[in-house]
């Protein structure tokens, strides 16, 4: 975003009218945000500390994913439910820079993080023989993993260094003519981009949607398409070899690919919306612009939201935990 001092006043930014129907439902849906993922972080990382093997490496990812939902929901989106309810709230340059680089960080490792359980399953499912310590994972602190998971956070904090050297607290006059998908629909506490040139800025948003945006949505489908493959291909030899350990493991891996498939088509559908709509604004704006901020702003919060929930239904361990707190 850079600053256009011939714009109106617009406070903390380009104001959109969001009913308050509109606004309730956003803070549902933070509050679903926030209670979910931290229910998930809890429950199945209280299973991976008590097995003294290690835990299983899909929940090591589940967590992962989840924790990177929940900084986002707390370090953001809670500002935005702050903002909604009248509370304008005005950084300093300092405050804005620290802002505005977390917020480009967190989303981006929501993205890798996302892409990361999906990867992670087909690279279990094309395992020729595996055993059942290799699918639930290798007995001790699985290492490697713990290192490719580190290394999504570091690459992804030294992409963000950018967004803050180049953000900067706005004035009464600053409105949007540049947005990230990955950080914000709009100056929130008064944070703005303030690149060099315009074309500077246009580089690192369009290098942004390439690198954040359509490579990992691509790279999901591939990798969804390619396991509903190999489990296909699994299921057409259970007949004529019904004693391999991958044979035994079709139905239960069938059905973890119909949840993690279910979470990246959430993940599309709602990232992609938010694409299309931010980029609409960024390089075409027109009458429907603000009607598709504002469907890019629910459309940032739906996978994480309901996210949880979809795990729910495929993770034992959370279904146990909500059917025992629904019961008492």
């Amino acid at each position: 975003m850079e600053q256009d001092e011939n714009a109106e006043l617009v406070g903390m930014g380009l104001r959109v009218s969001v009913s308050p129907v509109q606004t309730a439902f956003y803070i549902i849906l933070v509050m679903l945000g926030v209670v979910g993922n931290a229910t998930v972080i809890c429950v199945i990382g209280k299973s991976v500390l008590m097995d003294r093997g290690g835990g299983r490496n899909s929940d090591i990812i589940i967590i992962n994913m989840a924790l990177s939902n929940l900084l986002v929901s707390v370090m953001r989106n809670t500002l935005l439910v702050i903002s909604d309810i009248g509370l304008e709230l005005y950084s300093s340059k300092g405050w804005c820079q620290f802002l505005m680089g977390i917020w480009v960080w967190l989303r981006s490792v929501n993205v890798w993080s996302t892409l990361f359980l999906s990867a992670f399953h087909l690279q279990t499912l094309r395992r020729v023989t595996p055993t059942s310590g290799v699918l639930h994972g290798s007995r001790g602190l699985p290492v490697t993993l713990l290192l490719s998971l580190g290394l999504i956070w570091i690459l992804n904090f030294i992409y963000a260094i950018p967004a803050h050297i180049f953000s900067t607290n706005g004035n009464m006059n600053t409105t949007e003519t540049l947005m990230l998908v990955s950080s914000t629909t709009r100056p929130l506490l008064g944070c703005v981009w303030n690149f060099p040139s315009s074309y500077s800025g246009l580089a690192y948003a369009t290098t942004s949607m390439v690198i954040h945006e359509t490579i990992p949505i691509f790279l999901m489908a591939l990798t969804n398409m390619s396991s509903l493959y190999t489990l296909y291909t699994h299921g057409r030899v259970r007949s004529s070899v019904k004693d391999g350990p991958v044979i035994k493991r079709v139905p239960a891996e069938r059905r973890a690919a119909k949840v993690i498939l279910a979470l990246i088509m959430l993940f599309i559908a709602s990232w992609g919306t938010s694409v299309i709509s931010v980029n609409y604004f960024n390089y075409n704006r027109g009458s429907s612009a603000d009607f598709l901020l504002i469907i890019a702003r629910f459309a940032n919060i739906i996978f994480i939201a309901m996210s949880p929930a979809v795990l729910a239904i495929g993770h034992r361990g959370l279904r146990t935990c909500i059917k025992s707190t629904l019961t008492h």
